[in-house]
């Protein structure tokens, strides 16, 4: 008996490489782009282990949970840390970034996260990589849940590192995951006494192994069912056009937004401001008094299928997540969250207005 899942010839190296080079076409750069075999934390964490040590001095933003953790990383390293914070319903700006040079000229690290899935904020990394690349600074960014979802350009960028996912706006697996590395970085870590080595962290085992070998033998065996789905997922960003892709999440996001607005009953967008807010992800603050996690359960007990989730931590009291990413940034996924969330309002005793949310969302999505 076969099954399709099982039976399997092996993945080639020769088709390894092609799904790199079709990742690699899909950022816009010609930086080594290596897919590790496991969730983004791999390489997000591979690559500050990597690149950081007791000699470096690190600028790490924060707008959200993720740069938290890398500050938490860049630490266990050794490394001098300057968290850069700001209030999770805003985004960092490049003059936030260029005063804190200007305060610690040492800064040769700089971490940050493109798109907070989390706290619904997108970060202008344009504009903060024309400063850190005038300061020269090595530039690591998390864009695993923006790439799809808004341009995310590496060498255009001057980013040296830059982590992918695919499970969020590109619709694919999240069991692989990949970065482009520049050659400023490869440097970096060879020079880097502590970078992993002969570890499932260890970039340099794939330079040394795969890369510097002209990719012509896997280092290991791969997750064949894994890198099958995430080459499919590629594929049908390339069939649909990336700019599609980009501008149909653009959609959702105004679409929920307005609807959001329109509902009423106290439900208000979190980011306050359209330009800082990311199109991968809607969050929206709760009315005082309730809940935010028990209004999505009651949302997902009408429609268990609805993209909700309530925030992370303590947000999980007073943060709604519409997560209009991949198969979901639809207008049904929209129309289906604000009528799920407007019978958890209703329920809840307050005035919604769920025919003019549809409505507004309507509106803005054309």
């Amino acid at each position: 008996m076969t099954h399709p899942f099982l039976d399997l010839a092996p993945l080639s190296a020769a088709r390894f490489a092609s799904i790199e080079d079709r990742v690699a076409r899909l950022l816009g750069t010609e930086q080594d782009v290596v897919i590790m075999q496991g969730e983004a934390l791999l390489p997000l964490e591979g690559a500050i282990r990597g690149t950081a040590g007791p000699g470096t001095v690190a600028l790490n933003v924060i707008t959200g949970p993720y740069g938290q953790t890398f500050g938490d990383w860049l630490r266990d390293c050794g490394a001098t840390v300057i968290d850069l914070a700001v209030p999770f319903h805003t985004a960092v700006t490049a003059e936030q970034i260029r005063k804190a040079f200007a305060e610690h000229p040492e800064i040769d690290f700089v971490s940050l996260v493109h798109a907070e899935a989390a706290t619904g904020n997108t970060n202008p990394v344009a504009e903060i990589g024309e400063v850190v690349k005038e300061r020269g600074a090595l530039f690591y960014l998390d864009a695993v849940a923006s790439v799809g979802a808004e341009p995310v350009l590496p060498d255009a960028w001057a980013v040296d590192l830059c982590v992918i996912g695919a499970q969020k706006a590109m619709g694919g697996p999240a069991g692989v995951s990949a970065v482009s590395v520049s050659e400023r970085a490869w440097a970096r870590m060879a020079a880097n006494p502590r970078a992993p080595r002969r570890s499932y962290l260890s970039l340099l085992d794939w330079k040394a192994r795969w890369i510097d070998g002209g990719r012509a033998a896997l280092p290991h065996a791969p997750a064949q069912l894994e890198m099958l789905a995430l080459e499919a997922c590629v594929e049908r960003i390339e069939a649909q056009g990336l700019e599609t892709v980009m501008r149909r999440h653009a959609a959702a996001a105004a679409a929920t937004r307005a609807g959001a607005v329109a509902l009423g009953g106290g439900l208000e967008p979190y980011v306050h401001r359209t330009t800082e807010a990311a199109p991968v992800a809607t969050t929206l603050r709760v009315p005082a008094g309730l809940v935010a996690s028990e209004l999505v359960g009651r949302a997902l007990a009408t429609d268990p299928g609805l993209p909700l989730a309530a925030g992370g931590g303590a947000l999980a009291k007073e943060m709604i997540r519409v997560n209009h990413y991949g198969a979901d940034a639809t207008p049904g996924a929209v129309r289906g969250s604000l009528v799920g969330l407007g019978q958890a309002l209703a329920e809840a005793g307050l005035d919604v207005d769920v025919t003019g949310a549809l409505r507004a969302a309507e509106e803005a999505w054309a």
